[in-house]
């Protein structure tokens, strides 16, 4: 089997394939280098989890991995309660729930369910304004709209044909790098 892809790259490849590039290349750089100034306060606000210190409970699991052998997926959740079921994906702030966000929670999922955990519930979690955004749990059409995703991902070549988004460029911490941004 190939190499499983990271459940942190889903959000990335709906947003830009190409940036999965070059976050690949810079990777192992100083981020201070290259990262803004909404990823820094993302990461700082990350740390509680990958530190594990959000909560002392046995109950909740923090930054634990995860992997799925039928998706080919791996990478780590957030929070997961097993009392209640509830996965939880944390953000620093959603303005939106963008459908990078739904296929990050859905690869945990379906991980989870792999791992003979049980999930009731999944949800996004805003940190600045304390929100929780329900996310229904995948169906069976979800399941395949997933794998139709990761099958894209998997097939992805940076010099096949790509549309560049002049909104999306603009945000890109990577524009000034890629020979297609709208910048």
């Amino acid at each position: 089997m190939e190499s499983a892809l990271l459940l942190s790259e889903l959000n990335d490849f709906v947003f830009c394939p190409r940036s999965i590039y070059f976050h690949h290349i810079y990777g192992e750089y100083d981020t201070s280098l290259y990262h803004t100034t909404d990823q820094v306060r993302g990461n700082i606000a990350h740390a509680i989890i990958d530190e594990r210190k959000y909560s002392s409970r046995k109950t909740v699991l923090q930054g634990m991995s995860i992997y799925s052998e039928s998706f080919g997926i791996m990478g780590k959740i957030d929070l997961y309660d097993s009392k209640t079921g509830i996965l939880t994906e944390r953000k620093r702030k959603i303005h939106k729930v963008y459908d990078g966000y739904c296929w990050q929670l859905y690869g945990q999922y379906y991980c989870l369910t792999e791992m003979w955990y049980v999930v009731t519930k999944a949800r996004l979690h805003s940190l600045v304004d304390n929100k929780n955004y329900d996310i229904p749990l995948p169906n069976y059409q979800d399941e395949k709209k997933f794998r139709a995703m990761l099958d894209r991902f998997r097939r992805y070549r940076l010099d096949g044909n790509f549309i560049p988004c002049k909104k999306k460029c603009e945000r890109c911490i990577y524009h000034g790098l890629c020979d297609k941004s709208e910048i």
